[in-house]
């Protein structure tokens, strides 16, 4: 099945979109949609709750990016305003069509590394 001892990184994990607990089995059946468990070492995805951090993280990095690129373009050629928008809109989909779907592998495997699930009262 697995080495339970050999625990394969977070990062490589997550950014390869593969199970945080056997780096083997995919983590996702379509493009977002989490499997209901690993096909490799049987790991059920219940658990896995990212939210909206990967969406926050790549508008992030997203948006600086595009933001950056607009003001140095603007700043150095002065383009009609359409020409912006002929660059600009199309990048920005296309970069965060990207980064989504690893950010959010990413979330998942961290999450699973350390444990992190809904906080609780205790009674």
């Amino acid at each position: 099945m697995y080495d339970q001892h050999a625990r394969p990184s977070a990062i490589s994990t997550g950014l390869a979109c593969r199970c945080p607990r056997c780096g083997r089995g995919k983590l996702f059946q379509g493009f977002l949609s989490v499997r209901p468990q690993c096909e490799n070492c049987g790991l059920n995805f219940q658990f896995i709750d990212s939210g909206d951090g990967p969406a926050f993280f790549v508008m992030s990095i997203v948006g600086i990016v595009v933001v950056a690129l607009a003001m140095w373009v603007e700043f150095a050629y002065q383009p009609q305003i359409w020409i912006h928008m002929a660059m600009w809109i199309p990048l920005t989909l296309l970069l965060s069509a990207v980064l989504v779907r690893p950010a959010k592998g990413l979330l998942i495997a961290v999450q699973y590394q350390h444990k992190a699930e809904e906080g609780r009262l205790q009674r």
